[in-house]
């Protein structure tokens, strides 16, 4: 049989057409948007802004907003959960650098960094002491390795460096001059070429439990091994920024970290060891974990971490796991080990330890903290040996917080004590300081105090804030937040006193203001960016809140197009209504909002919104909440969201914006799942839209979403959760969409082709759209376009589109 051409998938996959309906342009080629959509989607990218270690430069960098489709269709090499190019030695897909300029973090003059023709330019960092630029660029033959001098912004290529990032990209700082790079090895040779197999692939599991959750790009034999071994091995490299100079250190490996120890005294390396995989992926593949000094050679083996296989759902590993080196002078080395055996199930007063071991590394290590729940994160303070200790509780959905003495001087001090979902109650993140001698980024003190940045989040929407928290008093108090009528957030607290911030309202972009005088009243524009979508300007947006019968406040961001005469105007329309849910253990955190009525408007992609350009009404992030005990919470989904959508449409129809018989509901992943099961088991909604969801729940049985039982455990939850089970009572029109490359876990592309012939082998009405070479999201031109398409003509064909006013 002749191969088709590779065109005709698309073309096959906009099947599923009535003949009691329009009949929609079955073209083997891209679709585009109407003209008002295209000059959105069109639009310049807004610059983004990187602060300088030593916050006296900011770098502005323009990314490129959209890739073709031809550079999706790349090759590619799938190994152990990864995408790769083979030839660039890096990840499939990168963000190229289109603009790049600098200029003074307290104003003035901006200078242009030129970048050489040739390549992508991307991954930029700073040097420690925020002299210097640091630029990736990926060509054809690999990737280099580009420097520039902030005096003097001139990119230069460090020659002799090819730059490994297929496991890792983080450099290790040894000053402000020096760094050690994973780069390909000098002698690494040609890569294994695939044969004939010398025999069967085999797997075998003789009565161990063995709950892996469903991926895709595994390693599948052992030529994928091989090849993966080839790529993924990397040779630490020694740079001299000064000098060019540069040396190997050690022997080549699967390296997956290089971290600095205290003053740049050693190294924490973390590499991967065989046996590998068929069921996992390489960041679950067996690691050794060691301390070496800066010539390569072994000071003291810290771990050998085994494959995790075989570990219960949610659970980790036994023994020695994450590892830590302090950046602080110690040059201390830290991991966790669990007290419950690994499995989250197991009922102990403490779940984790915190493990230290001093230089030299040759007595034994020490115990220095115990955690409740399970240890998530450990981050160091400058000066004084503190750090901040994160905990999570599985069963309460809680998070913990303590400020923990590293020498054990005195006991640890709450800092938190919150549900993980409770916006409300959340103090802030600090503000972070990189240190000059490893590059290492630590919790900034100022005089015993931190500087917490937060959203400020509360009934009244979002009002990011600056407090200072005193630790001895355990008082915070509050040196800026936004005004009600400004979305500012707090970039940095600047050595000159002067505060930096991202400032925005509903109609004017981010721009960076440097904030002085007494409450940081006075203002200094920094950046002017220009809107790059006035034609949104027309758009108005409000936050609506409402409660469903039993209590549980909800809330959607009410967006009305441009001429809409406002709500309760006779002014009601189809409306698209978009959604994700959400599980909560309680009634009180799932009524919180978020967001804020000062946000920039402004979007593109696939967004949902661009439908307002076709004069629809779209009820964006509709709060979909699911209340009840984690361990069943999803019992009660099916009913849950049902009210939720019920109270979401009176809503609406309430204030005179939506028609309630023009009602189309839409998601993306889980939205999507959400999307069909509204569907299937209700008469809410006219037609729904559902992009790359999962549907049928028996392909993914160890657990989804926050679902934490197998299938083998709740399966009837797992089978009233499935719309595919259902598909004979799903008749109101879905579009179905899916990245055809989709290897996000539990949304393989597979869960939409079957949907689709179920749906078509029961009579229902269904478009299916594949989208080649595209992910879990849709990051082509070609692709964005043709899905903005393919959503406005479903609107029209479903709801009679919108009427010329």
């Amino acid at each position: 049989m002749p191969k088709l051409p590779r065109f005709s998938a698309l073309a096959l996959v906009v099947a599923g057409l009535w003949a009691s309906a329009p009949v929609l342009a079955q073209s083997p080629t891209y679709q585009e948007p109407s003209a008002a959509m295209r000059a959105v989607l069109d639009a310049p990218a807004l610059p983004q802004h990187s602060l300088s270690p030593d916050q006296r430069w900011l770098a502005s960098v323009t990314l490129r907003r959209h890739r073709p489709v031809a550079e999706l269709a790349r090759p590619v090499t799938r190994l152990a959960g990864l995408r790769l190019d083979a030839r660039a030695n890096g990840p499939a897909l990168i963000s190229p650098i289109e603009a790049l300029s600098l200029k003074p973090a307290t104003g003035g003059a901006e200078v242009p960094v030129p970048l050489p023709a040739g390549g992508g330019f991307h991954g930029l960092r700073w040097s420690p002491d925020g002299q210097r630029l640091l630029l990736n660029r990926r060509t054809e033959a690999g990737t280099e390795l580009w420097v520039a001098e902030v005096a003097k912004p001139v990119l230069r290529r460090l020659q002799g460096v090819s730059v490994n990032q297929v496991l890792d990209n983080d450099p290790a700082w040894l000053g402000t001059d020096e760094l050690v790079v994973l780069s390909v090895p000098a002698k690494r040779g040609a890569a294994p070429v695939a044969g004939a197999p010398t025999g069967p692939t085999i797997q075998e599991s003789m009565g161990k439990t063995s709950p892996e959750r469903t991926l895709q790009n595994l390693l599948t034999n052992p030529q994928d091994e091989a090849l993966f071994t080839h790529l993924a091995t990397s040779q630490p490299l020694r740079v001299n920024l000064k000098t060019g100079a540069t040396r190997p250190i050690g022997a080549p490996g699967l390296y997956t970290r290089v971290q600095t120890v205290g003053n740049a005294s050693a190294l924490l390396t973390e590499r991967l060891v065989p046996p590998f995989s068929y069921q996992v992926a390489w960041n679950d593949f067996p690691t050794q974990v060691s301390v070496l000094d800066l010539n390569g050679k072994p000071l003291r083996e810290l771990a050998r971490v085994p494959l995790k296989e075989g570990v219960p759902v949610e659970g980790v590993v036994t023994g020695p796991r994450q590892f830590w080196a302090s950046p602080l002078a110690d040059g201390a080395v830290y991991w966790v080990e669990a007290l419950d055996g690994g499995d989250p199930a197991t009922k102990v007063p403490h779940r984790d330890r915190l493990m230290r071991l001093d230089a030299p590394y040759t007595g034994e290590a020490r115990e220095l903290h115990k955690t409740a729940g399970r240890l998530m994160g450990l981050n160091f303070a400058e000066g004084a040996a503190r750090a901040m200790v994160s905990e999570y509780d599985r069963d309460r959905v809680w998070l913990t917080v303590d400020w923990l003495a590293l020498d054990g001087s005195a006991a640890p001090l709450r800092l938190q004590d919150r549900s993980l979902r409770d916006r409300y109650r959340d103090p802030g993140q600090p503000q972070l300081r990189v240190l000059t001698a490893n590059g290492r980024a630590v919790i900034r003190q100022d005089q015993g105090a931190l500087l917490l940045a937060g959203a400020g989040a509360s009934p009244g929407g979002d009002r990011p804030f600056l407090d200072r928290f005193e630790l001895a008093t355990q008082k915070a108090t509050r040196l800026f937040q936004a005004s009600p009528t400004h979305y500012e957030q707090a970039v940095a607290l600047l050595p000159s006193g002067q505060l930096l911030t991202r400032r925005e309202t509903f109609a004017e972009p981010p721009n960076l203001v440097l904030r002085s005088g007494d409450g940081f009243a006075d203002m200094q524009a920094l950046t002017a960016n220009a809107d790059p979508t006035p034609s949104l300007r027309g758009i108005q947006r409000e936050r609506i809140q409402f409660k469903r019968p039993d209590g549980v406040q909800l809330s959607f961001w009410l967006y009305l197009p441009p001429g809409h005469k406002g709500k309760n105007a006779g002014d009601a329309r189809p409306t698209f209504v978009w959604a994700y849910p959400q599980e909560f253990t309680d009634a009180a955190t799932a009524s919180q909002v978020s967001g804020s009525t000062s946000r920039f408007n402004t979007f593109g992609s696939t967004n949902p919104l661009m439908l307002l350009l076709d004069g629809y009404v779209v009820l964006m992030d509709a709060t979909m909440p699911v209340v009840g005990d984690p361990k069943t919470v999803n019992d009660s989904f099916i009913e849950q969201i049902t009210a939720n959508a019920q109270a979401i449409i009176d809503k609406a129809v309430e204030l005179g914006v939506s028609e309630r018989d023009k009602m189309v509901v839409g998601g993306h992943s889980y939205g999507a799942f959400m999307t069909a099961n509204l569907l299937a088991h209700t008469d809410l909604f006219k037609a729904g839209i559902a992009r790359s969801g999962a549907y049928n729940r028996t392909l993914t049985p160890f657990g989804f979403q926050a679902e934490r039982r197998t299938l083998w455990e709740a399966p009837n939850s797992y089978l009233k959760l499935s719309p595919f089970l259902v598909a004979d009572k799903l008749k109101e029109p879905i579009l179905l969409m899916h990245g055809e490359s989709d290897d996000n876990p539990g949304t393989f592309p597979i869960q939409t082709h079957r949907l689709y012939q179920a749906l078509a082998g029961t009579g229902g009405n269904v478009r299916f759209v594949s989208l080649p070479f595209e992910g879990h999201g849709y990051s082509a031109r070609e692709s964005q376009g043709h899905v903005l398409w393919e959503m406005s003509e479903w609107m029209k064909r479903h709801t009679g589109g919108v009427p010329a006013r």
